[in-house]
């Protein structure tokens, strides 16, 4: 039977998203094709019809996680608008985003998978980082371009190397310290 183009468009659009989700609970090479397709409720089959690779469908689905994760960034700080970073630091160095993988930071959850893939891969992680490094600097101004823009680089980094170290830990205590220490030294940061 042949699939209508809205249909198949729609169809491309659900596997981008079971596999943004996927992708990050088991990594990229922790779910195989015939699963990601059966997840998203159609056969391995039509992988072919609307990807030309499977890097070609990371790429797509890292781009759409970390649109999804910009999203979450944007509503956090929304909820706190008279301190949007306090906002995006206690959402992103929660317990919550912590166990919170399918729907969780992408860069956390895939970034060493990213950097062991090709060019049009890093081309959508580094699209998304930047994005996430322009609402930071945004959120800490202070007039000068050079100086919010390594405070940006310093905040990003400590945030998601907490949360990587909150995650590879059992110890809850050990990944709170992680997190405290993370907001001590991001609030220290943009302060200066």
């Amino acid at each position: 039977m042949r699939v209508s183009r809205v249909q198949a468009s729609e169809n491309r659009q659900a596997v981008i998203e079971t596999a943004s989700r996927l992708f990050r609970e088991h990594g990229f090479d922790g779910i195989g094709l015939k699963g990601l397709m059966e997840a998203a409720g159609l056969t391995q089959g039509a992988f072919y019809k609307q990807f030309t690779s499977k890097e070609d469908l990371i790429a797509q689905a890292s781009e759409r996680a970390l649109e999804s994760a910009t999203q979450q960034w944007a509503a956090a700080a929304a909820a706190k608008p008279m301190d949007s970073l306090g906002g995006v630091i206690a959402f992103y160095l929660s317990t919550d985003h912590q166990y919170e993988k399918m729907d969780g930071c992408p860069v956390v959850a895939l970034g060493s998978d990213a950097a062991r893939q090709g060019t049009t891969v890093k081309a959508s992680f580094e699209a998304g980082i930047k994005t996430y490094l322009d609402i930071l600097e945004r959120m800490i101004s202070d007039g000068g371009h050079e100086k919010s823009e390594g405070k940006a680089m310093a905040i990003l980094s400590i945030m998601v190397g907490a949360m990587t170290l909150a995650r590879a830990v059992n110890d809850q205590t050990l990944a709170q310290s992680f997190f405290d220490s993370a907001i001590e030294q991001v609030q220290k940061i943009a302060a200066s």
